[in-house]
């Protein structure tokens, strides 16, 4: 059974950093693409970060370029965001996805929806101005 359960939302000044995790279970977390997701209030949801299998290449859209950055560790089936100069508009319900097997080679946008087949719950993040 896939699961992806983040951790590491919490409240921030603007400015201000956090980090956050999803730990991975129930598939062969190294073989899989992998994104970060958000959902502000009032809004539809938005890819913000997508990595590949082995961390080498990443996407980012342009309103987080520069302040956020993915990662993943393969050999404790973990993936990172580490989120930098935030901002109140950064205020939002985070994601971590699996991308669906062999979706980056559809030669669709790396932050549609629907590339992704598993979701997990989202944590929090509230940015004060």
């Amino acid at each position: 059974q896939v699961q992806l359960v983040e951790s590491g939302g919490g409240s921030v000044q603007a400015g201000g950093s956090l980090k956050l995790s999803c730990v991975a279970s129930g598939f062969n977390y190294v073989h899989y693409y992998m994104g970060w997701f958000r959902q502000a209030p009032g809004k539809m949801r938005e890819g913000v970060a997508r990595i590949n299998t082995v961390g080498s290449v990443t996407n980012y859209p342009d309103s987080v370029k520069d302040r956020f950055t993915i990662s993943r560790d393969n050999d404790n089936n973990t993936l990172y965001l580490q989120m930098n100069s935030l901002e109140p508009d950064d205020t939002a319900i985070y994601y971590c996805a699996r991308a669906r097997w062999g979706s980056a080679y559809s030669g669709a946008s790396p932050f549609a929806e629907a590339q992704y087949d598993y979701w997990g719950q989202g944590t929090h993040v509230t940015v004060s101005s």
